[in-house]
């Protein structure tokens, strides 16, 4: 005889949410912190990324600008080193390859928006699989992401 344990808060004494992968949130002293801090002040996203090659925020931003501007080749390539400097960030800060990376914690957004860049261009040449991977990537990382960052302005 089996019995359904149907969908437990508490196996033992471990809390069950617990224990899949846990979000993982950029530090605070991140890069973007300081991209984001210069893009809002009106500083150009090329000068920004020149100064801060680690920021993927800033890859991002140039990224969206080819795509706007028709260069999609362009917007590929930016937002491909921004979506690898952010994998680089994210494994510094302890997340293994999977697990959610959470749209609301803002040091985390510009990892987000390079990958949701490097979709869209990934579209835009005709790779599709790419596209339907990152998409897949992104949805995992946060359900939410994808709609906050399209409504978002470059």
């Amino acid at each position: 005889m089996t019995q359904p344990i149907g969908n437990p808060s508490h196996i033992g004494n471990l809390d069950a949410s617990r224990l899949g992968p846990q979000p993982t949130y950029l530090p605070d002293d991140h890069p973007d912190v300081e991209a984001k801090r210069r893009l809002d002040a009106g500083e150009e996203a090329l000068d920004v990324a020149h100064d801060l090659p680690a920021s993927s925020l800033a890859w991002a931003i140039l990224a969206n600008e080819a795509f706007d501007e028709g260069r999609l080749v362009d917007s590929y390539a930016y937002s491909r080193v921004g979506y690898h400097r952010g994998l680089d960030a994210l494994r510094g800060a302890g997340w293994r390859g999977a697990g959610p990376i959470p749209y609301s914690h803002e040091v985390n957004r510009g990892f987000l928006r390079a990958l949701y860049a490097l979709g869209r261009a990934s579209a835009g040449i005709g790779e599709s699989e790419e596209a339907a991977r990152i998409e897949k990537f992104l949805r995992e990382s946060d359900p939410d992401a994808i709609d906050a960052i399209a409504a978002e302005p470059n």
